[in-house]
């Protein structure tokens, strides 16, 4: 098992995984078109974020995103974990654990005081699994507009 940054020609794959998150999740539907170009964005941009990937036997089996902005509350570089994502055969085997350790590790790299992600509010296992890798549940409450 390896792990490494996408590049675009992963692309393919992680749409694939994508579909398999977007199916689950209550405000999001998936679409390979809008994933790709989102995708190519983050990959072709290093100041935007970065997506590590999990390969296994040369299929790619997981990733996460993690995304950067500026936080005027800590004055640093901080980071937004989102699209993290196991294959269904892949899970139970520490997959997880192993790409979330690497992403911590890249975002302290790249100067992050902090990182946030959003779960559904009903998915009691990923907030078990976040809390296991230190995350505690914020007092801040999400609210979101499509313009």
């Amino acid at each position: 098992m390896q792990l490494r940054e996408a590049t675009i020609d992963d692309i393919p794959e992680l749409c694939g995984l994508l579909n398999y998150l977007f199916e689950q999740e209550e405000e999001f539907k998936p679409n390979t078109e809008i994933q790709s170009e989102g995708l190519r964005k983050i990959i072709s941009n290093s100041d935007v974020g970065v997506i590590i990937i999990a390969i296994d036997s040369n299929k790619v089996i997981g990733m996460v995103n993690i995304l950067y902005t500026v936080s005027t509350a800590l004055g640093s570089r901080v980071a937004i974990l989102e699209d993290m994502v196991v294959s269904p055969k892949a899970r139970g085997k520490g997959m997880g654990s192993m790409l979330m350790k690497y992403s911590l590790d890249v975002a302290k790299q790249n100067g992050c005081k902090r990182i946030t992600l959003l779960t559904d509010f009903d998915n009691d296992g990923a907030h078990r699994f976040y809390q296991q890798h230190g995350f505690i549940c914020s007092s801040m409450v999400a609210f979101r507009k499509s313009i």
